[in-house]
């Protein structure tokens, strides 16, 4: 029987760790746009200022490039930033520090210096934002060598990705979904825990195919997949990071149902669901029984508000595409 246990609200987990994390480490402190005394644009660092200090709790200037510059410099004086990018679509003036600077580090210096460093971002649409507001870019650093990339999609993974982010010595990229900051009342899931911290979770069983999803279309996959059964029984895996990618939870899924679908917010063309397809059907193509699909946006801006309902994957679109997949 499906477990009805909630996780917290994403952005009340988040904070919660935060905290716990600055009161363990005297090394680690906050840093990004209006984060310590506005608490951040969601609210998500609320009180941290108040708690440990304007010198732990940072408020930089409006300039993403120098939010990871500086970073860079502090991971190199051993102390453990946690950047905050306002929105996805502002990450690009730090792609150049994050690429160049604190992916290579590492080997630059022959394994002296591991960059412990943590870049959260808000990610996502369905909130009506702007542009450069709804943008969802984790295929863009998923392929740079020496950065990890993780994509919560409850407020228990994101505690666990941070926990382990902190001690990676490598650079992290956390994307958050902005719709699930404060969201409640969410689709269940299978309680069983990850195999390690940067395992994929399957968070339903199911044996008529797999679905493999991350980010806030997960609550999307499930509340299909719930609708679907019994006709459907669908099985389904939130990868929870997209660098690295674990195969092994996907491959084991695929050879139980035969099937895969692959659902992600950001665009078609070149994205995680490619990588996965590819990887399956090198790995895992004796146990298909059909092609491997993949559910995502064309490849194109992402829309004004009045328009993005016409370009997020839905539930809708989901089921309908599941069975086709099934006939």
């Amino acid at each position: 029987m499906t477990s009805t246990v909630r996780s917290p609200a994403l952005a009340e987990s988040i904070n919660a760790t935060l905290a716990e994390l600055l009161e363990q480490n005297e090394k680690l402190l906050l840093l990004g746009e209006d984060i310590g005394r506005l608490g951040g644009v969601f609210r998500v660092t609320r009180g941290l200022r108040e708690r440990f200090g304007a010198d732990r709790v940072r408020d930089s200037l409006l300039a993403e490039s120098t939010i990871v510059g500086q970073a860079v410099g502090m991971t190199m004086s051993g102390l453990v930033p946690v950047c905050e990018i306002q929105f996805d679509g502002f990450t690009y003036p730090a792609v150049n520090q994050l690429v160049t600077q604190a992916a290579r580090i590492g080997d630059r210096w022959n394994g002296q210096v591991s960059p412990s460093l943590v870049v959260r971002i808000p990610t996502g649409g369905g909130v009506r934002g702007v542009e450069h507001h709804s943008e969802s870019n984790e295929a863009l650093f998923a392929r740079v060598p020496g950065i990890s990339v993780a994509c919560p999609s409850t407020g228990e993974d994101a505690d666990q990705i941070l926990r382990y982010a902190v001690t990676l010595g490598s650079p992290v990229v956390v994307y958050e979904p902005i719709r699930l900051y404060w969201r409640r009342g969410t689709p269940a899931r299978d309680p069983e825990p990850a195999g390690s911290p940067t395992a994929a979770r399957v968070v339903r069983r199911g044996t008529d195919l797999t679905i493999a999803t991350f980010g806030a279309v997960t609550h999307e996959v499930l509340e299909a997949a719930h609708a679907l059964a019994p006709e459907v029984d669908a099985e389904v895996v939130d990868l929870r990071w997209v660098a690295p990618l674990d195969m092994d939870t996907v491959l084991e899924s695929v050879a139980r149902t035969g099937r895969l679908l692959i659902v992600h917010e950001g665009s078609r063309d070149v994205g995680i669901g490619a990588e996965i397809a590819a990887s399956v059907a090198e790995h895992g193509f004796g146990a298909l029984r059909a092609p491997v699909r993949r559910l995502a946006p064309d490849r194109r801006a992402y829309p004004p508000a009045d328009s993005e309902k016409d370009y997020l994957i839905g539930v809708r679109e989901i089921k309908d595409e599941v069975l086709v997949m099934t006939k």
